[in-house]
């Protein structure tokens, strides 16, 4: 796929997994881009576990929908109505779940570029997401982030060790398709703004 197909095609999948095998040699080649992000520093501060334990995801699919139901309470009769028809995660469904995980002692004491922005590092675990994210579009595969989730449990959960930061649980696995709309758009929860919206120039718009 051309690169900015796959970046336009690119879903949040939850409901369309299919839950076949991924080959081990596709799953190297998503890691190893994964892995291929840019970090501040050099200093590479992700890990990621790969959880294919049934009882592992039942009990992270518990909490998510007691969560769930947390977030649902909070919501006007109106908003709780949309919210029930959008289905936020596909963790039983998928083939195989990815925690990604912080650690901002990587690197350390003194990570070149990151004295003034604490978060960069942070950042840097972002763009490994993405780079997983595109690479596994680009391989005809379906990426879900849940996160519907409390970090302190997901660490307890996956046994991580304290400092280290549990970031995303990622859902991965073959698809039957991807939805040409994002779901929250398909179900009325929000709009895309236009990229002129977003741009600026020189300054922050005056109000």
């Amino acid at each position: 796929m051309d690169l900015y197909d796959v970046i336009h095609s690119r879903r949040d999948v939850r409901a369309q997994f299919t839950g076949a095998p991924i080959p081990d040699e596709t799953l190297q080649r998503i890691l190893e881009a994964a892995h291929a992000a840019p970090s501040v520093g050099l200093s590479q501060p992700w890990d990621f576990i790969l959880i294919r334990n049934p009882e592992t995801r039942a009990q992270f699919h518990q909490h998510v929908h007691h969560e769930r139901e947390v977030f649902a309470s909070s919501l006007d009769p109106v908003a709780a109505e949309r919210f029930s028809h959008i289905k936020i995660d596909g963790i039983l469904e998928s083939t195989l779940s990815i925690a990604v995980t912080y650690d901002p002692a990587r690197g350390g004491p003194a990570v070149l570029g990151r004295h003034a922005i604490a978060d960069a590092g942070l950042y840097s675990v972002c763009l490994a997401i993405q780079n997983m994210w595109l690479a596994a579009t680009a391989e005809g595969l379906g990426v879900g982030w849940v996160s519907f989730y409390r970090e302190e449990f997901l660490g307890e959960l996956l046994g991580v060790p304290a400092g280290i930061r549990p970031v995303a649980w990622l859902c991965l696995g073959p698809v039957t398709h991807w939805e040409t709309t994002p779901d929250l758009e398909r179900h009325g929860w929000r709009r895309r703004r236009p990229v002129e919206a977003a741009v600026h120039k020189e300054r922050w718009p005056a109000m």
